[in-house]
């Protein structure tokens, strides 16, 4: 018998109940039929633990046609996103849920399965990942287990379903899915020695894992708490050279002042962030980590300004540094330095606001202003803008009138005038 409910403590059946109150949670079991369809993944295990629950995935029993015909019929948008291995997505009303038939894996190469389709819950469970992500919720608000994992979802103990090294073999990238979630679930709890020894042997299939599906997991990984261990034990299974480029500085000291920043200040995990403390400020990290343009570009912006002494101490001096690159490349600056214990916690606090709150003026002057002032078009009007503007700035955004300004650049002498 799968049934757990007479395990379960009332605040565990609370939680589980208000998932079922998600909105159109009702409408999915309504139109697939409540017999014929659980809650399943993630949404169960974080129902339980009480943690944030994002997205909601069901199982079926019925085929994929099927049920992209009752959820149509129910006023879903249907999307075949993964049909041939039995998954579609249904949306409305802007929620979305993957729903995916009960099936069991007839091939595997790493990457891809074959499957079948099947109606039995139990086979089900047994072909997915870890036993915390194999708990079923069915509309009635009965849990079932079929691999024990309402008890390691408790002592959040990451256990890979049945022997590690078939469930690897069949999807590499669970290699980097169970430190994804030790990062995220079990970042207190004891490492299984066997199941590290078993990533150790078996690490070189992630060579066959596309460098998106790495990023993906990654990124996820650096904004957990416990992203800090599970780099630790990534490099002692050499997993992390498979994922990061050679020269990654494996700074975990700085990593770990990031995140505690981070929680000190109530700041966002910001992925990328982490990623260059803990690896440095390198051009390496591009390709394998697949940086978007913007992320590349805020890479070199700080590849360029990071040094121990980015920071002016001054506050008027950190405003330039504010007006020259903006906010958002100030507030990289600091949380770097901070983290390389080059920024004490106050100043790291008061730099912050200040990104926050101050909003740098526009300079006045433009290049018609110059060259009615009598300078002849060419690059002496830009020199010129150039220098008046610095002069400005140095002066603490001063004079902070246009017509100040005009004067200053009338009353110029000739000789500062290219």
């Amino acid at each position: 018998m799968s049934m757990v409910d007479d395990r379960l403590t009332a605040e565990e059946r609370q939680r589980l109940h208000a998932l079922l109150q998600a909105p159109l949670a009702g409408d999915v079991f309504q139109a697939l039929g409540s017999e014929n369809a659980r809650i399943v993944g993630g949404a169960v295990r974080n129902a339980l633990l009480g943690a944030p629950v994002k997205d909601i995935d069901f199982a079926t029993t019925l085929p994929p046609e099927e049920v992209m015909a009752r959820l149509a019929r129910a006023g879903f948008s249907m999307h075949p996103v993964g049909i041939d291995h039995g998954s579609v997505l249904a949306a409305r009303d802007g929620q979305t849920f993957e729903i995916t038939t009960l099936r069991r894996d007839v091939k595997t190469d790493g990457r891809h399965a074959e499957v079948m389709f099947t109606d039995d819950w139990e086979q089900d469970a047994r072909r997915r990942d870890f036993t915390m992500n194999a708990l079923y919720l069915d509309a009635a608000g009965h849990l079932h287990d079929h691999v024990g994992g309402l008890d390691d979802a408790r002592a959040r103990r990451l256990r890979f379903i049945g022997d590690a090294a078939r469930r690897i073999a069949e999807d590499y990238l669970r290699i980097l899915r169970y430190f994804r979630l030790l990062a995220e679930y079990a970042a207190n709890a004891p490492a299984d020695d066997d199941t590290l020894a078993t990533i150790a042997a078996t690490k070189e299939g992630l060579r066959r894992i596309s460098r998106e599906r790495i990023r993906a997991e990654m990124q996820r990984l650096l904004q957990a708490d416990g992203a800090s261990r599970a780099l630790e034990l990534m490099q002692r299974t050499g997993v992390d050279g498979l994922v990061l480029p050679a020269d990654c500085a494996r700074d975990r000291m700085a990593l770990q002042r990031m995140m505690q920043q981070d929680a000190a200040l109530g700041l966002a995990a910001d992925w990328l962030l982490r990623l260059l403390a803990f690896c440095g400020v390198r051009e390496s990290l591009k390709q394998p980590l697949k940086l978007t343009r913007a992320e590349a570009q805020r890479l070199q912006t700080l590849q360029r300004l990071l040094r121990r002494d980015a920071l002016p101490r001054d506050e008027m001096g950190r405003k330039r540094l504010i007006y020259r690159h903006g906010a958002q490349t100030v507030r990289d600056l600091a949380r770097l330095a901070a983290a390389h214990g080059w920024l004490a916690g106050d100043d790291l606090r008061a730099v912050l606001a200040l990104a926050d709150a101050w909003r740098p003026p526009v300079f006045p002057l433009r290049g018609r202003d110059v060259i009615a002032a009598g300078v002849a078009p060419g690059a002496a009007v830009g020199k010129t803008l150039r220098k008046l503007e610095e002069r400005w700035l140095r002066q603490g955004f001063r004079p902070d009138t246009r017509e100040a300004l005009l004067r200053q650049l009338r009353e110029m002498p000739k000789e500062e005038k290219p």
